[in-house]
């Protein structure tokens, strides 16, 4: 039985989860009875996904596609509604980092990374918006990174298209709030996934981060699910175009 009101049959696109929160928060949607469509450029780690939620009795279809792609996404999302109908939620969560000092950085990796953490959440969002206004209902979660809200060294470019994607939510929050449609946003903060570890190439960083954030640990991608689940559930119908830091109280925002 579904712990939160509405999951429970609802259509729900996770993008990037083949791994890490991506993955975590797709199987934990699946535990709450929502029918899951595993969105990831690799299709191993998307099927891989998929088939382990199916064998713990979820309901997941793994798909392929490069959210920078928006023909690869609209023909994603047409599979996906194919299987299961309306779409009634989203999770934008995929995503691209690179380390390095803004005047170290060119524009060939500003594009790269503009491509997957701006554009990538315009096109799916903007794929499944017109659906689920014709539904009357929608729920839409993106995961953007306390970087928006603080700033970060050595992911300047990163850290302004996280904050794209807040000012996105907001803004698309309040075109939608008579219609059906919640937008809201859940900022990571450091986070024990393979994207960091890739970021923190030189393992330096992790430590540093344990020692400032107030409950001493990284996060783990099974911190951010339950929070997730929520926003997409009926239990948050009256929550719009939040913000919400998840970072073992490195960041606080009254």
């Amino acid at each position: 039985m579904s712990g939160f009101r509405g999951l429970d049959g609802m259509g729900v696109l996770v993008t990037g989860a083949g791994r890490g929160i991506g993955e975590a928060t797709a199987t934990r949607l699946a535990q709450e009875g929502a029918r899951v469509g595993v969105l990831d450029r690799d299709d191993d780690m998307a099927q891989a996904t998929a088939a382990a939620i199916r064998s713990a009795g979820g309901d997941a279809t793994g798909y392929a596609a490069d959210i920078s792609d928006a023909a690869a996404v609209r023909h994603a999302v047409d599979a996906f509604e194919a299987k299961v109908g309306v779409i009634q939620g989203l999770v934008n969560n995929a995503g691209f980092d690179h380390a390095a000092d803004f005047i170290d950085t060119d524009p060939e990796l500003w594009h790269r990374l503009i491509d997957v953490n701006l554009m990538g959440p315009l096109h799916v969002t903007h794929t499944l918006l017109p659906r689920m206004l014709a539904a009357g209902k929608g729920r839409v979660v993106s995961i953007a990174s306390d970087a928006a809200r603080v700033g970060s060294s050595g992911e300047a470019v990163y850290a302004a298209c996280k904050a794209g994607v807040v000012a996105l939510s907001k803004s698309v929050a309040r075109e939608m709030a008579t219609r059906g449609i919640t937008l809201n946003v859940v900022a990571p903060g450091p986070t024990d996934t393979t994207l960091f570890r890739e970021f923190d190439s030189s393992g330096r960083l992790a430590p540093a981060l344990e020692r400032a954030i107030p409950m001493k640990r990284l996060g783990q991608p099974e911190d951010y699910p339950g929070l997730i689940a929520f926003l997409l559930s009926d239990d948050a119908a009256f929550i719009t175009g939040q913000v919400i830091s998840v970072s073992g109280g490195l960041t606080m925002h009254g």
